[in-house]
C-alpha cells in the first residue's frame, strides 16, 4: 500500500535515509512524503503500528524485484529422473543403471526407479521384488529410501533421495 491507500490512524516511519522518526499520525506521514517529493510505502502492514517508509516507490518496487531474483538463483529445483529395469535384468547391465541413479542422487535429483513387466511377467511379479531391494541395497552408501517399492498397474515403483 502506498500514499493515500494507507488509513491508519498511528504510523510507525522511518525517513528517507533509514532514520526512526517515531510514531505519527497516518496524515502527518502522508503530509511529510510529499513535502519530500516521496511516496509513503507501507513496510510491516501486520505490525502494531504498522511501519511505513518515506522512500521513492519504483525504486522501492525495484529493490523487491531484485531480492526475489536472488533468492531464486539461490534455490536448487529438486528433479525426479526414472530408472527402468526389467524383470530379467542381467547383472551388468544392473550395475550401468546403478551407476546412472549414482550420477543422479550425487547431483542432488531423487532417483524413482521402476521394474516394468510385460505379459506372462506379471504372474511372477512379487518373485522380481528383490531386484529392486538388490539395486536399494547398492546405492545404500549414499541413498536412503524415501518410499519403498509398491505396485502400480504393470509396473512396480520405489523412490530413493541422496542421504542428507
Amino acid at each position: 500500500m502506498i500514499n493515500e491507500q494507507i488509513r491508519d490512524k498511528e504510523v510507525r516511519l522511518i525517513g528517507e535515509d533509514g532514520e526512526q522518526l517515531g510514531i505519527v499520525p497516518g496524515k502527518e506521514a502522508l503530509r511529510m512524503a510529499q513535502e519530500a517529493e516521496l511516496d509513503l510505502v507501507k513496510i510491516a502492514p501486520t505490525a502494531k503500528p504498522p511501519v511505513c517508509k518515506i522512500i521513492d516507490y519504483g525504486k522501492y518496487r525495484y529493490e523487491l524485484a531484485r531480492k526475489e531474483k536472488e533468492a531464486k538463483k539461490k534455490q536448487k529445483v529438486i528433479e525426479i529422473k526414472e530408472v527402468r529395469l526389467s524383470p530379467n535384468i542381467d547383472t551388468n547391465d544392473l550395475n550401468t543403471k546403478v551407476g546412472a541413479a549414482r550420477k543422479f542422487l550425487e547431483k542432488g535429483d531423487k532417483v524413482k526407479v521402476t521394474l516394468r513387466f510385460r505379459g506372462r511377467e506379471m504372474a511372477h511379479m512379487f518373485k522380481s521384488k528383490y531386484i529392486l531391494d538388490d539395486f536399494a541395497e547398492s546405492l545404500k552408501d549414499i541413498a536412503v529410501i524415501d518410499k519403498p517399492s509398491k505396485v502400480e498397474g504393470r509396473s512396480m515403483v520405489m523412490f530413493l533421495t541422496a542421504k542428507r
